[in-house]
C-alpha cells in the first residue's frame, strides 16, 4: 500500500531507522553474484558468488508487486542478466577510501 502499486523515485519515502532509503520493497534489487541453489560452498568473506558460466544473477529484497512477507533481504530469487521489467532494478555503490 506504500507504494501505490508501483516504483518510487529513490528517497520519496521516509529513512528507515538507520537513515536508509528504498531497501526493501521498490524494486528487486540485482547484486553482483551468481545464483546458485543453495548457501552451501558460496564464499562465507562477502565476497560475491562468481563463476564463468553465470547463467542467472541473484535479486533480493522484493518490489512494490511483493506481498509483505517477502520484503527482506534475505528473500532472493534469480533473473537472467538481459531480462527487463519495471520491478527489478540495481543500487550503484563505490568504495570509500
Amino acid at each position: 500500500a506504500n507504494s501505490e502499486g508501483r516504483a518510487r523515485e529513490v528517497g520519496g519515502k521516509r529513512a528507515n531507522r538507520f537513515g536508509l532509503f528504498d531497501m526493501h520493497g521498490n524494486v528487486w534489487e540485482l547484486v553482483q553474484d551468481c545464483y546458485a541453489p543453495s548457501y552451501s560452498g558460496l564464499p562465507t568473506d562477502g565476497s560475491a558468488n562468481e563463476t564463468t558460466s553465470c547463467s542467472g544473477r541473484v535479486s533480493r529484497g522484493g518490489s512494490w508487486g511483493s506481498v509483505p512477507q517477502d520484503l527482506r533481504s534475505a528473500n532472493r530469487y534469480w533473473y537472467a542478466p538481459s531480462y527487463r521489467v519495471s520491478y527489478l532494478g540495481f543500487r550503484v555503490a563505490r568504495t570509500l577510501n
